[in-house]
């Protein structure tokens, strides 16, 4: 943890903690963030002792890790090559009839019909959204999960698309 919060930080990367209700009804932030509690579900915002009824003030029942992808996206665009394979979509994708990226699915077809003027800029980022939960600690009576939140850029050619320098951690 340690080694990538040092990599974040030098490459400009930092990170933003957003406190969660443990039910996953809000996030404290914006009107919200001076709550004490769940407006929704009515939890406590705080871890409780044992006997439920004391807070400890200070240790957070849940807390979501946002890492902002904008910067990622602004390097993309200003390397000249990953620039390039950014407008693949618009410049160099054969239109053969065959379902050969997300770009040639009949849904990306009603959302450029949809939105003409989104579709009009090759700069525009198309971007797939993929998250499944997991145990870091490979317990299972442990009651810890993480829940990555991966961005998929859609923009560039089927054999970058996947590639795990193109792919964007952001929770």
């Amino acid at each position: 943890m340690y080694e990538v919060k040092k990599a974040m930080s030098s490459l400009g990367m930092g990170y933003e903690k957003i406190h969660a209700c443990r039910n996953d009804c809000i996030l404290y932030r914006k009107e919200c963030k001076d709550l004490e509690c769940c407006p929704v579900c009515g939890e406590s915002r705080w871890k409780l002792e044992k006997n439920e009824w004391t807070k400890k003030k200070g240790v957070l029942a849940k807390v979501l890790w946002y890492i902002p992808p904008i910067l990622r996206f602004r390097q993309l665009f200003r390397n000249a090559e990953h620039a390039k394979n950014l407008t693949w979509h618009a410049d160099r994708r054969i239109n053969d009839g065959m379902l050969c990226h997300p770009t040639d699915a009949p849904q990306w077809k009603t959302i450029y019909r949809l939105y003409p003027e989104f579709s009009q800029d090759a700069r525009n980022l198309r971007l797939g959204l993929s998250t499944d939960g997991m145990n870091p600690h490979g317990l299972q009576s442990s009651s810890h999960s993480t829940w990555p939140v991966f961005l998929v850029n859609y923009n560039l050619p089927p054999h970058l698309c996947m590639k795990r320098k193109f792919v964007i951690l952001t929770c």
